[in-house]
């Protein structure tokens, strides 16, 4: 069964540390774990200290999502806690933790068999095991070897009466023939793992699970050759063609793994390494059909963080980077700026929303002031 989890509400910083920890974690624990858009996830990590956090908390509460919050406090009102500082090992105790959750064991050592008794050991008696701890017989080195020795007796001196012979109690006869082991019980066999979701093409390269070098191909179209721990690919330098690439949910398989000889004889030939942001800024232009993507505010107010890459096919996406930088503003505002269709200017905001390059401006609580507390018998007199 695959799990899900997103994150929201921080910094491009603070993602990108989470991103790193959690490929580790989830390669520790056999990748169960994808990294997924808040609206396919059903845990959300959210940056409780960060002031984005708040409003997330708030918004994924009433989306019904598990919500796991990164704080350095103590404790904090979420399904789920991770603790800052962090790292890969603590990642992955949430890991097993969510997933424990779902009855799902991950990573879990199984328990050693019980001893099997024999039937000789077992005919031991209690009065035998007493006798021996209080009868002390020592033992020639000579005779080590012999079996049996028969206790020493003491004599006793003149004028003392000879002790009563200690009564020794018959030993319970132990069995000598062949002892049939216990079977041991047969486990139970294990569920069948359920099928994993098909996903689209976008979620698989920005979900932080794929690693290694692998190539994606469809019967139509250039063949992409993707380095996810370079984070870069080698394919054609223009984006649209491979817009196809994006349409509708692809199996795991279908990126598949190729080996160092095959990746050095073709990938370098499809030309020069490009940054796989890219690829995730063609996704998010993509997604959404021109509508804002779910896990956004349409009344928020967005902001540029730096200028982005413009790509030359899209050359009017230049209008609305202008209109971005010049402050924080709603889709309207920008639309308005710009001068541009509505579905032309979401798709620039989902675009760059996917890449970082903007966020969501969240606005600071106004401070709200105390009245002026009134003055005693003495404030009276000293205003006289």
């Amino acid at each position: 069964m695959t799990l899900t989890i997103a994150l929201s509400g921080m910094d491009t910083a603070t993602e990108t540390a989470l991103r790193a920890a959690f490929a580790g974690a989830n390669a520790q624990l056999g990748e169960p774990f994808l990294l997924v858009a808040e609206s396919d996830a059903e845990h959300v990590i959210v940056d409780m200290d960060s002031m984005y956090g708040p409003m997330s908390w708030l918004r994924l509460h009433a989306a019904g999502k598990q919500i796991v919050g990164l704080t350095s406090a103590p404790r904090v009102q979420t399904h789920f806690r991770l603790g800052r500082p962090f790292d890969d090992n603590a990642m992955a105790a949430l890991l097993r933790e969510i997933a424990a959750m779902q009855d799902i064991v991950l990573g879990a050592q199984t328990s050693a068999p019980a001893p099997v008794v024999s039937a000789a050991a077992a005919a031991v008696t209690p009065v035998a095991v007493a006798r021996e701890a209080e009868i002390s017989v020592p033992l020639p080195e000579a005779a080590s070897a012999v079996s049996a020795v028969e206790p020493e007796v003491t004599v006793p001196g003149p004028g003392h009466a000879p002790e009563a012979a200690p009564v020794v109690e018959p030993e319970a006869p132990v069995a000598t023939g062949d002892v049939t082991a216990v079977p041991e019980p047969v486990p139970e066999p294990e569920p069948e793992p359920e099928p994993e979701r098909a996903l689209p093409f976008a979620t698989w390269i920005d979900a932080g699970v794929l690693r290694g070098r692998r190539r994606y191909r469809r019967e139509t179209g250039p063949t992409l050759w993707l380095d996810f721990d370079a984070q870069q690919y080698h394919g054609p330098t223009t984006l649209k063609p491979l817009s196809q690439y994006f349409d509708g949910p692809i199996e795991r398989d279908a990126i598949e793994s190729v080996d160092d000889a095959t990746w050095s004889r073709e990938a370098q030939a499809s030309g020069a390494p490009q940054p796989l942001l890219r690829l995730v800024w063609l996704g998010g232009l993509l997604a959404g059909n021109g509508a804002l993507a779910p896990e956004h505010d349409p009344d928020a107010r967005y902001q540029l963080n730096k200028w982005p890459q413009t790509e030359r096919e899209y050359p009017r996406h230049f209008r609305i980077a202008t209109a971005m930088m010049k402050g924080p503003a709603t889709l309207d505002e920008i639309i308005k700026a710009s001068g541009l269709p509505a579905d032309e200017v979401v798709r620039f905001v989902n675009a760059n929303l996917a890449t970082g390059y903007a966020e969501p401006l969240v606005e600071a609580a106004e401070a709200v002031d105390e009245p002026a507390r009134p003055g005693g018998f003495f404030s009276r007199l000293r205003r006289r």
